[in-house]
């Protein structure tokens, strides 16, 4: 078990990468670019929140895949929009014909953790309710994420969907892509930088680790970690196949990427990454 200071090393990823500041600022201008060249539908409303809303990039033909993507983060900086950040992944799924949502929720420093899942499965169903009118196939909805987002991912993924409501079929979400994810909540809960923003105690953090649950019906998943990632992100990488062993899991080796390139990569139609993905939705 690692003590507080080691623990901080593993999971603080700014502290990790003196570029961090570099890498935003592309995605923020590969973003405005992105939001200038293709057809945005922003800020829909999905809850009662004043955050919660997302962002619709839809495909160019009807009745598309569409892909879910919660953005990444670690939950210790203020929340801010950083769905428009994230609209430089548009691209490549516009031109492989996958209409792509950005989401974005409230910080858990504000509203606590449970109600940033909550406001999530509020995302979901208000997708699945809205399809045919954002020109998505309902039948073919797919969630991701990176870091914290895939760890929400996660919890979407395992779901019980009908018992949320009765109104909703089981197998709501078709698959999943999750990228350098936290599924067990217990160690990063104890890092020092994160503690203030998760306030959750041990019981708590069980509750809600993706690992503690397991999807009802076999849901294929794509996943991924960078080879330069941490040792505590490449283990947190191998949790989720393991504890949802009734899944098929494509894990994605990156082996020369960190924790940002490899977003980029999923941004990339060429990468095999991207093309995993491509594959799982169907195009």
């Amino acid at each position: 078990m690692f003590d507080p200071q080691e623990l901080d090393r593993q999971y603080n990823v700014r502290a990790a990468l003196p570029d961090y500041a570099e890498y935003i600022q592309r995605w923020t201008a590969q973003a405005q670019a992105a939001r200038d060249s293709l057809r945005c539908e922003p800020d829909y409303y999905y809850g009662p929140g004043g955050q919660e809303t997302l962002d619709i990039f839809p495909a160019r033909q009807a009745n598309a895949p569409l892909l879910i993507f919660i953005d990444g983060g670690d939950w210790s900086s203020a929340p801010g929009d950083e769905k428009r950040d994230f609209a430089f992944l548009a691209p490549a799924f516009f031109d492989a014909g996958i209409s792509l949502a950005l989401v974005k929720h409230a910080s858990p420093r504000d509203v606590g953790l449970p109600e940033v899942v909550r406001q999530l499965l509020r995302a979901v169903v208000w997708s699945w309710h809205n399809a045919c009118d954002l020109g998505v196939d309902p039948q073919r909805l797919f969630v991701g994420g990176h870091a914290a987002g895939a760890h929400l991912a996660a919890m979407l993924l395992a779901a019980q969907w009908s018992a949320y409501s009765r109104d909703l079929p089981d197998h709501l979400l078709r698959g999943g892509v999750c990228l350098s994810g936290l599924y067990d909540l217990v160690p990063p809960a104890r890092a020092p930088f994160l503690r203030d923003a998760l306030q959750l105690d041990e019981a708590a953090a069980r509750h809600l680790s993706p690992v503690n649950y397991l999807p009802q019906r076999s849901v294929p998943l794509v996943t991924a970690v960078g080879g330069r990632e941490s040792r505590e992100y490449r283990r947190q990488n191998q949790l989720l196949a393991h504890a949802w062993a009734h899944c098929p899991v494509h894990d994605v080796a990156m082996p020369e990427h960190h924790h940002l390139s490899i977003v980029e990569a999923l941004a990339d139609r060429n990468s095999a990454l991207f093309q995993a993905t491509q594959q799982l939705i169907g195009i």
